[in-house]
């Protein structure tokens, strides 16, 4: 049974009818370009075919009742008054509805049931997709029309604002925009996008360490706060307006901590560009080289990789079929992703899975996902 059936199904037992409509929002991999997001750069993520789905119906009042079949606890609070609460998914759906209210949007009350195949805390952004799913409800409710970036930037600002994550805005994009078949180059300063296609003959894995992170950690603000500093080294906005030229000629007058988080970021993005060229010549190749040196970087310069990451990236690189691997995501743990010859991924899956194993005692997991859309809408149309 999909999800999109188990939530339908769900939906009409415990309301007694069926739904009205249906949301589904996907979690992303990001393929290249990571932590350049908050620093107004480019990243190239897609969309997943792994989602959040919710099958809902309109009230009469104010009320939002979410069941949830991935946790115990419902979530129900009222539009008119609500307050935060100790950090839990509802609080993801809470900081969506406060957005979206305090931009002006006219709110309804809902009933529904939602369900989930984002892996938690993988760095698949399991909670872009709750706070997707959640603005695609509450906006097809409220009868306005679905722009992707304004309800990117709202979501982030929920997560941000309300959750407490100051995340920048690519997973919000990419599952308020996703294209399938397509990853999606964007420009995170001015929301631009380009669907870029996934060079012939190849299919991306994502490779779940079994470990965990939190994000609202000191170390992802501690980041951020590194790239501030070094951006105002430079007299720019943003360390996206760096160049390699520019990095070169004065990296040496900063503290050897801040330059390496600066030339992490200035590098990758000049790599993403790089990537986005190779994709558009199918050169898998180049692709797979850039995927790798993002990786070194982000474990020698930005320092958020792991034991448990680089030893998956290191497996996984060895293989034959393998063109590049690296981590995924904020780091610490969670995910590392692939690009990977699509016929030789039965030999390549079994081989790491054993390895990463025998290495670490930990059981990965390992998923074949495709480009999926972004944010959608269905209704359901009366039998």
């Amino acid at each position: 049974m999909t999800l999109r059936e188990r939530v339908t199904a769900a939906f009409a037992e415990h309301f007694g009818t069926p739904p009205d409509l249906l949301v589904r929002a996907p979690g992303r991999v990001n393929l290249i370009g990571e932590h350049t997001d908050y620093n107004d750069g480019f990243v190239l993520p897609m969309a997943i075919d792994r989602a959040v789905w919710i099958a809902l119906r309109p009230r009469t009042d104010e009320i939002i009742n979410l069941v949830s079949l991935d946790f115990e606890a419902p979530i129900t609070f009222r539009l008119s008054d609500f307050e935060r609460g100790p950090s839990s998914p509802a609080e993801y759906v809470k900081g969506v509805a406060w957005a979206l209210r305090d931009a002006g949007i006219a709110l309804h009350g809902l009933d529904g049931v939602m369900k989930g195949d984002v892996p938690i805390g993988a760095g698949l952004s399991s909670s872009a997709a709750l706070e997707l799913a959640t603005a695609r409800a509450l906006v097809a409710l409220a009868g306005v029309d679905w722009q992707p970036a304004q309800m990117a930037r709202l979501s982030q600002r929920a997560e941000n604002a309300w959750v407490g994550v100051n995340c920048g805005i690519m997973d919000q994009m990419i599952s308020a925009a996703g294209e399938s078949g397509h990853a999606l180059l964007i420009d995170c300063r001015t929301l631009e996008t380009e669907p870029v296609p996934l060079p012939s003959e190849t299919a991306v894995l994502v490779l779940d360490t079994g470990t965990r992170r939190g994000l609202v950690d000191s170390a992802y603000n501690e980041r951020r706060q590194q790239c501030e500093a070094a951006a105002a080294f430079f007299g720019v906005p943003a360390l996206r307006d760096v160049t390699l030229e520019l990095f070169a000629q004065r990296a040496d007058d900063l503290d050897l901590l801040t330059r390496q988080r600066a030339r992490h970021v200035v590098t990758e993005n000049a790599r993403v560009l790089e990537a986005r060229a190779a994709m558009l010549a199918g050169d898998a190749q180049k692709l797979g080289m850039l995927m790798a040196a993002s990786h070194r970087s982000l474990r020698d310069d930005y320092e958020v990789s792991s034991p448990a990451l680089d030893t998956m990236v290191e497996i996984t690189s060895a293989q034959p079929g393998v063109y590049g691997a690296r981590m995924t995501g904020a780091g610490f743990g969670g995910c590392a992703v692939a690009l990977v010859a699509a016929d030789q991924v039965g030999e390549i899956v079994p081989v790491v899975e054993a390895a990463y194993h025998q290495q670490t005692q930990e059981t990965p997991s390992i998923y074949v996902c495709r480009p999926a859309a972004g944010a959608s809408v269905e209704m359901i149309s009366a039998e």
